[in-house]
Order: structure tokens, then sequence, then C-alpha cells
């Protein structure tokens, strides 16, 4: 029985799984304090008011509780691209380009194909 929880493990990387989880979650407090502490503060300078909650208020409508979850969601996306996914993908062009790996390229779409060769037999057939 060990020894299936253990092939278990090592082939689904569930350990990775567990890691990956773990680090999104501490990097989720590093973001939210990079949006919070930093951009927002920014932000403020700029426009004076660091949310817009008390903006295009109608009774219970509160449009700008709205804009500011957008702003923090939009400013959350941009510093995860640019401080990890851009970061990585550079990385992983350096590495691939060290070890001489090409990326392939995507084989063409069958219906794509007989798209294009059907469009070049007409064409014959009518010049």
């Amino acid at each position: 029985m060990l020894q299936g929880f253990k092939d278990f493990i090592m082939k689904g990387n569930v350990v990775d799984l567990a890691v990956a989880v773990v680090m999104g979650g501490a990097f989720g407090a590093v973001v939210t304090s990079l949006v919070d502490k930093i951009i927002m503060p920014l932000i403020s300078m700029l426009v004076g008011s660091p949310n817009f909650d008390q903006f295009l208020v109608f009774g219970q409508v509160q449009i700008g509780a709205f804009l500011t979850a957008v702003v923090n969601f939009l400013l959350i996306a941009l510093a995860i691209y640019f401080v990890i996914v851009l970061p990585m993908n550079k990385m992983i062009e350096r590495r691939n380009a060290r070890l001489g790996i090409t990326p392939e390229e995507a084989a063409a779409d069958p219906n794509t194909v007989l798209l294009t060769e059907i469009r070049d037999s007409l064409k014959g057939r009518i010049n």
C-alpha cells in the first residue's frame, strides 16, 4: 500500500502542486501589499483619492466600489504579469537558446489546408 501511495505522489506531482499552492498564497500577500501600499498611494497622489468608493453612489447602488475592485484587479494582474510571467518567459527563452532548443512549429489545421487548396484550385479555374 505504501508503494502505491509513493508512486501516486511521484507520478502526480502532488508535492509540486502543494508547493505551488503555498507559494501562490504567500505571493498573494506580496502582490496585495504592492498594490495597497505602493501603487494605490501613487494613484491617489494623481487623482486625490486612493479609491473610488464614493464616486457615483445612487442610494444602494455603489458604482465607485465596483470601479475600485476593477482597478485593484487590473493592478494585481499587471503586477503578476511584470513580476512573474514576463521574467519567467525571458528566463525560459535564454535557457532554451543556451541549450539549443528551438520551438516546434504548430502543425497546420487540416481544415485550413483543405480550404486553402480549394481556394487555390478555384482561383486557377477563374483565371
